[in-house]
């Protein structure tokens, strides 16, 4: 028994039971997101900030009663969430802000956030007995679903961009799964995994469709509220593709207000890449991103590119509904956000996990935070994810290494060089 007591269509506002056994309302075809809601009243009973910190669990499912399995569900035996938050004093001394912490999400299993949703599709897989899990995805999704998978025996099929990195391609290789590289862009890939997944039956874990991913997401976001004492920070800045990501940081922002846990909600800011700016078009010019038409998307940051993304409903309320702003910066600042990060927080992420700091220098700089605020950055995956961008943000800031002969006074003169 869960604490979830229905699943509402976020167009319409129509409420389907807890049971429900579809992904999407039915009136608004694939485009009818449900939002999982719960009986706060009831999880506050006996789910406390002291009960949560007496719990020696530290992944995320520490949160099980704010998540929609049961108490005793079976969950895959890697360690998904309780990633590290740092306190970067650099950061903040070098922008004139009061705080900036960075949440480290390429601590997770397969080297990124995404885990904590494929986590979540894997239980909810195996309690619907599904033989099969599928999903679309730039990289990281497909890894996170591949490597979750394998630590429990579930076949999947992946549908990734022939142009993903290589390095994520060859997650998916080695954790065994069944892998289509997709001759085309994110969004061939993801039509063709719905086609699949409706004409063999199997489990769909993509995003901006199933609804339980925003809930596994959104322990990134208690984990930032718990690591500062459930006091919020003043913002979030949190990288957009799809948008699921920047959907499960404010679903876990309205799950700790509802329960009275904090008592204001942060500004969350979301920073897309000026080659894949769809949510920022959309903000600026007050478009209806539901009827908004895809864009022709292309940056350096493959995993927040996306012609249209697909939780784009819940992805516009979490800025909108929060007082935040969406930014774009160029594929440049991310690039040279990659370094600064490293260099000031010691976080090695890869564009899209680098993206946010480069959203927080241009609101510094817009004015648009100030010097007594207190600023999360959410570094969604590692840098190792995508050698190459890296390689090529340390060349344009003349970062080289020394090449040198295997004796002393070569170093000496490289060092007095």
């Amino acid at each position: 028994m869960t604490n979830v007591v229905g699943l509402t269509c976020v167009i319409c506002g129509k409420t389907y039971p807890a049971d429900f056994a579809g992904y999407v309302c039915p009136d608004h075809g694939n485009e009818g997101i449900l939002d999982v809601r719960y009986d706060y009243d009831k999880i506050g009973e006996t789910f406390t900030k002291e009960s949560l910190a007496a719990d020696p669990d530290r992944t995320m499912w520490r949160y099980r009663p704010l998540l929609p399995i049961a108490p005793d569900a079976a969950v895959p035996p890697l360690t998904v969430g309780g990633t590290p938050m740092y306190d970067a004093a650099p950061l903040a001394a070098e922008l004139g802000l009061a705080k900036v912490w960075v949440k480290d999400e390429g601590r997770e299993p397969t080297a990124s956030l995404k885990d904590r949703a494929s986590a979540m599709a894997v239980v909810k897989a195996q309690e619907r007995g599904a033989e099969v899990v599928t999903t679309a995805s730039t990289g990281n999704a497909a890894a996170a679903l591949s490597g979750i998978s394998a630590s429990v025996g579930q076949r999947n099929v992946i549908f990734v961009p022939a142009s993903a990195p290589e390095a994520k391609i060859a997650q998916l290789l080695a954790y065994g799964s069944t892998v289509a590289l997709v001759n085309g862009t994110y969004g061939d890939a993801f039509d063709l995994c719905m086609e699949a997944s409706a004409e063999y039956g199997w489990y769909n874990r993509n995003t901006g469709y199933n609804p339980f991913m925003t809930e596994g997401k959104k322990t990134a976001g208690l984990e930032i509220l718990e690591d500062l004492g459930w006091e919020a920070p003043d913002a979030i800045f949190v990288s957009v593709g799809d948008g699921s990501i920047i959907g499960g940081v404010h679903k876990a922002m309205k799950d700790a207000l509802a329960l009275g846990w904090i008592d204001r909600m942060p500004r969350i800011f979301g920073i897309q890449s000026a080659g894949s700016d769809y949510m920022v078009q959309a903000f600026e010019n007050g478009e209806d991103v539901l009827t908004k038409p895809p864009i022709s998307a292309d940056t350096v940051a493959d995993s927040i590119s996306a012609d249209l993304p697909r939780d784009r409903i819940k992805a516009m309320a979490a800025v909108t509904e929060t007082g935040g702003i969406y930014l774009r910066v160029s594929d440049e600042e991310i690039l040279a956000a990659i370094p600064t990060l490293a260099r000031g927080s010691g976080v090695f992420a890869e564009p899209a996990g680098a993206a946010p700091y480069a959203g927080l220098v241009t609101a510094v700089e817009r004015g648009l935070v100030g010097a007594d605020d207190q600023v999360v950055l959410l570094a969604t995956g590692s840098g190792l994810k995508d050698v190459a961008s890296a390689l090529k943000a340390v060349a344009a800031i003349g970062t080289t290494p020394m090449r040198i002969d295997p004796t002393l006074d070569s170093l000496r003169a490289a060092l007095n060089n």
